[in-house]
């Protein structure tokens, strides 16, 4: 949901983090992957303009900031 937020591709993701391509597919696809690894991408994501939320009673999400990156 942040990569569609962002309107960015796997690619885009991937370069902001600086991993490849295949480690966010396969991330997105469930499969397990390192802590510094999901860390490194959420702080892209962030950078970006990503807000990670937890909805009342809905579990997690994502939005983008007011004004946009940081």
């Amino acid at each position: 949901m942040a990569r569609a937020a962002l309107k960015w591709g796997v690619r885009d993701v991937a370069s902001a983090a600086k991993v490849s391509p295949a480690t966010v597919t396969r991330i997105e696809g469930d499969l397990p992957a390192n802590a510094s690894t999901l860390s490194a991408i959420r702080a892209a994501l962030e950078s970006a303009g990503v807000e990670f939320i937890a909805e009342n009673g809905g579990g997690p999400g994502v939005r983008l900031r007011k004004g946009g990156a940081a």
